[in-house]
């Protein structure tokens, strides 16, 4: 990899952030909709989230509060 190119940022599917939160993967789509998750869409259509987002609301004192 030379000097000038970055790593691929780390993306999530909607199950693997539903685990995280230990909700629904619907609610990790519902969140996306109303703006408290950036949803990226691939070119097949399906929602990714970013890693680093999702671990920051993790780190959150009662992140149940600051997403639900």
């Amino acid at each position: 990899m030379s000097a000038r190119q970055t790593p691929p940022e780390a993306l999530l599917t909607p199950s693997e952030v539903a685990a995280l939160f230990r909700v629904d993967p619907k609610t990790v789509t519902r969140w996306a909709k109303a703006g408290k998750l950036t949803a990226i869409r691939t070119l097949g259509g399906h929602r990714r989230y970013r890693e680093d987002e999702v671990r920051g609301l993790l780190e959150v004192p009662n992140q149940r509060a600051v997403v639900a």
